[in-house]
Parts: C-alpha cells; structure tokens; sequence
C-alpha cells in the first residue's frame, strides 16, 4: 500500500493486543488507512461503529482487527447446555466471494492466537462446511442463507456472541438478504451486550435505519476521498453502437496486452456471448456470473488470480469484495445501471495505490446510466469516438447458444440487474 494511502497513525499507538501486533509487525503493516484511523479507536473502546468507505481503503482489516482484540481480551461467556459450538463474533458477508476473502485475510492476524475460524456458503461443502461449525468455533463468517440453516439445524448457537460484523450492508438489501440478517440480529445478545460493526459503500436511509434498529448507539463515521473513484485508475469511455461493441473489445484487446483484464456485462446471457466471442478470437476467457457452481467459480477465480486465464467475463456478483492483486484493465463492456457499480466495477484495478485503466463502452442501450454515474464521481469522464483501427474487423463470431427453459431461479447479476433502475436522467453525451 503506497504511503499516499494511509495515515500518520501508526498501528504500534493503538492498544491492540500483543497478538495482534505480532502478527501486524510479520506482515509489515505500519500505518492505518484512513478508515482504520476513524474507527478502530473507537471500537477498541467496545464503542459500535457504522462506518463507509469506498472499496479497497482496508475496512475488512478494520473490523477484523476489532472483532480479534474484543475476543482477546473480553471474558468469553460459557457455551449453553446442549451445544459444542457457540461463535463468540459472527460476520455475515453478501456473497460467497466476499465471504471467502474475509478468511483469508483474517488468517495472517489470527497467526499468534488460538482462536478458530469457519467461513460457510452456499453452493458446495454442504457437510464438511456443517461439521467444521459443529466441531466449535470462535469467529463464524458466512453468507445469510447458509448461516441461517446451520442455525435452524443446532449446528452452532449466537447466545454468547461478543461482536457481529455486517460487511456491504447495503448489497444485503439489493440482494433481498435483508429479513435473513434482521433472523440472525435477533438469535444474538441484547446489542447493548456485543460490539456491532456495519460497513456499507453507502449509508442510506435504510441501511442507517438497520443500524440503529439493532446496534448500540452507532458513530457514523465515514471517509472519502477526494474523488470517489480511485485516483490512480485511468478512466476513458468509448461511445460506441451495441453492435459494434464485440468488434471493438476484441480490437482493444489485441493492442493491450490483457495480462489480467475483468470485463464487466450486466446480465448472464451477455456475459456467455462475450465469453463465447473471446474464446473463438484465441482469448483465454471465461465468465462467472451467479449460475455458475461454486466450484467452478472458485477454479475460474483462482485461475485467474494466478495468471493462468488473463480474462474475466463477470456480472456484478463479482464487483465487490474480490481481491485479486495485479488487475491491469477494466472493461465495461455494458455500462452499469448503478452509478455504485461503476465504481465498484473499477475497483478491481488501481488496489492499494497500484495505477490501472478503466475503459468503458457506452451504448445506446446503457447511455442513460452515464449522467448518473458522472454525478456521483463527480466529473465528466473522458470520452471519445473510438478510432476506426482499433474496431477488428476480421473476428470469429460464434453461432449464438440456445436459450434455456427458465427455471425460476434466482437472477445472476449482482445489484443493478432489472431494467427499472437504467433511468432516464436527462440522456446521455452522444
């Protein structure tokens, strides 16, 4: 993380356990971000904390290293009669994903304690997943409907809990999670009891509403940048016809060098066009979206993160909470419809202070997105009429795949999917 990114406060000046400044000096971490700086004083105080961020700017590190002092250092209740595991901090998480990246970046800080922790999600694992929680755990992390069906079973009780995180609480309500968490909120200690963390991208009225509802008297506390976006993401929009849209990401592509490039659609059936297109075209590509299996998704992801596959086709279920270090490019080959998203999307690139570019087309089917998403970053993004040569004009097009029955499943994208939300604010730049 470049010095630019972080504060003057040093984590040695924070009252943090022994353990956990052994394990911050192993991993040559120094200084707070920005959000560590505001929050952490005051959750090491057992103060409860609704904090926003923009993505990247270290909030997971913040409540991990809340949540791991509070157990450390705060009696643990008994387990109740009838149970071999009660989780002392819960942390639900939005998507599997997200999920998943939270234990392993928990892993490093928990190097120098005895505390144990499980990550559960749906889609694979389903037994060992029940019995590792079974088997007794200090930090449970997972996503709502996993978590409450664990529950329902008697896998684990809530009855001693002593933190609960809410990671991307406003992705929650997008994804329709929110009852879920309201179950879980409810199974806990009296929150006057329990250290409660909620991070959100933004505090909306109805995410403020479920803080206060079920936390103990939450600081708002919210830190932004100069800009929302990153500031070393490079960001140009080609506006370009739908049509035109295939021809032009395979013709920038062959002049980039998609080392690790994540090309963002807004819906499924797009996404498997892309990917069929690229792969014709000699791309290594594929797509993950909310359909495909879990296990697939994790060999796709891992694939990708080791540099094996340079492209990555993804709806917005991968737009937050991926870590993924070294993304050079990203690629709204479809505008998002949510103005969050756009910045979400480019995220992936330009992580802890590294520089990467963001290019997005935009057509006449997602132009009405763009006056939204300029308001919200708070400039006019640099656009242009794509020159003609970096149109490829000898591409493979693959036949179309057939349409599947639809199964009354649950939408692949993330937030953002739905025609309803692509407002017309004014038109767009043509």
């Amino acid at each position: 993380m470049s010095d630019n990114h972080l504060s003057d406060t040093q984590f040695s000046q924070l009252p943090l356990a022994e353990p956990i400044q052994r394990a911050l000096a192993d991993m040559g971490y120094t200084h707070c971000t920005p959000i560590q700086e505001q929050t952490l004083p005051r959750l090491l105080e057992g103060k409860d904390v609704a904090g926003q961020a923009q993505t990247g700017t270290g909030k997971t590190a913040a409540f991990l290293l809340a949540t791991i002092h509070r157990l450390l250092t705060v009696e643990a209740k008994p387990i109740p009669e009838g149970f071999t595991s009660a989780p002392r901090a819960l942390m639900v998480a939005p998507t599997r994903e997200l999920a998943v990246q939270i234990e392993k970046d928990a892993q490093p800080l928990l190097a120098h304690t005895d505390l144990k922790m499980t990550v559960v999600y749906g889609g694979t694992n389903y037994d060992a997943q029940r019995d590792a929680v079974s088997a007794g755990v200090d930090i449970l992390v997972g996503t709502p409907g996993r978590l409450i069906d664990y529950y329902k079973q008697r896998c684990y009780t809530l009855a001693r809990g002593d933190a609960v995180v809410l990671d991307e609480a406003d992705r929650m309500f997008d994804l329709g999670f929110i009852d879920d968490i309201r179950f879980l909120l409810r199974k806990l200690p009296d929150p006057t009891q329990r250290l409660n963390m909620l991070f959100s991208a933004t505090l909306s009225h109805r995410v403020l509403e479920l803080a206060f509802e079920h936390m103990n008297d939450p600081e708002r506390i919210e830190v932004a940048a100069e800009q929302v976006t990153a500031d070393k993401v490079t960001q140009k929009l080609y506006h370009v016809t739908k049509d035109d849209k295939l021809p032009l990401l395979i013709g920038w592509l062959r002049s980039h060098d998609p080392s690790r490039t994540m090309v963002f659609i807004n819906t499924k059936r797009v996404g498997e066009r892309v990917e069929d297109t690229l792969q014709a075209n000699g791309f290594n590509a594929s797509v993950i979206s909310g359909d495909v299996p879990q296990k697939k998704r994790m060999r796709l992801l891992k694939e990708f993160q080791q540099g094996e596959m340079p492209i990555l086709v993804a709806t917005d279920v991968a737009a937050r909470g991926l870590h993924i270090e070294g993304v050079s490019h990203v690629v709204n080959f479809d505008l998002p419809q949510d103005a969050e998203d756009y910045v979400h999307r480019i995220g992936r690139t330009a992580r802890a202070g590294a520089e990467g570019d963001a290019i997005s087309f935009c057509c006449e089917e997602y132009v009405y997105s763009l006056p939204d998403i300029e308001a919200y970053v708070g400039f006019r993004i640099d656009s242009e009429q794509p020159p003609a040569d970096l149109f490829a004009q000898d591409i493979t097009i693959p036949p179309r795949r057939p349409r599947k029955p639809r199964s009354g499943g649950r939408r692949s994208g993330g937030g953002g999917g739905g025609g309803g939300r692509g407002r017309r604010s004014g038109g767009g730049r043509r």
